[in-house]
């Protein structure tokens, strides 16, 4: 069974994690900027959970799951060191049809995270569909060498030149055409140049 790759929108859905340990904190930590509504079930909490609790950037509850915890949700990662717990999430997940992810158990995911390369508004994700999370790691490391942070200007860039051609009016291959040139190597190496050049010496990338 292959895995079908898709990046989600979750701002404004209702997102759960169950557990807040050093774990559910690296979980938590992937979701606060999708702007998702995100509640975190658990009888205790790391530092920094309780900070982003306290300036209302997720609500916390400090008690155990409840089956009732996955009204409406959209979401739910469980995340907590007890196995009946994670178990008891993934069951009652599937039973009202909430995509679930249980840490390091791939039986009971329903998708999993991948490693992830960000600069900016790209993103390269990398899944072994659970078989290596190490290779997967590595892969992401080279990547993050191979992609710099240059990258995360040029694609908002790129984004602003692509409105500007898709503005006028020009034969639908020209518009093709141009569009790839922009995304081209030398293009790239142009950014680095100017734009990307001044960002580096007011200290932006």
């Amino acid at each position: 069974m292959s895995l079908f790759p898709m990046f989600l929108k979750l701002a404004g859905r209702r997102c759960l994690v169950v557990g807040a340990g050093c774990v559910g904190e690296g979980k938590i930590r992937t979701l606060l900027p999708t702007g998702a509504r995100l509640r975190v079930v658990a009888p205790h909490a790391t530092p920094a959970v309780m900070s982003w609790a306290e300036s209302g950037r997720l609500a916390w509850e400090a008690r155990s799951f409840i089956p009732a915890d996955l009204e409406e949700v959209f979401l739910v990662i469980a995340a907590t060191p007890a196995v009946e717990v994670n178990d008891a999430v993934f069951r009652e997940a599937q039973r009202r049809g909430v995509l679930c992810n249980v840490v390091d158990d791939p039986a009971r995911c329903d998708f999993y995270y991948p490693a992830l390369v960000r600069r900016g508004s790209l993103q390269i994700a990398i899944s072994t569909e659970g078989q290596s999370p190490a290779l997967a790691q590595r892969l992401r490391r080279e990547l993050e060498n191979q992609f710099g942070p240059d990258y995360g200007p040029w694609v908002e860039h790129l984004g602003e030149e692509r409105k500007q051609l898709l503005g006028q009016e020009m034969e639908q291959e020209d518009r093709r055409r141009l569009l790839h040139e922009q995304a081209g190597r030398a293009a790239f190496e142009r950014f680095v140049r100017g734009p990307g050049l001044e960002a580096r010496k007011e200290g932006l990338l």
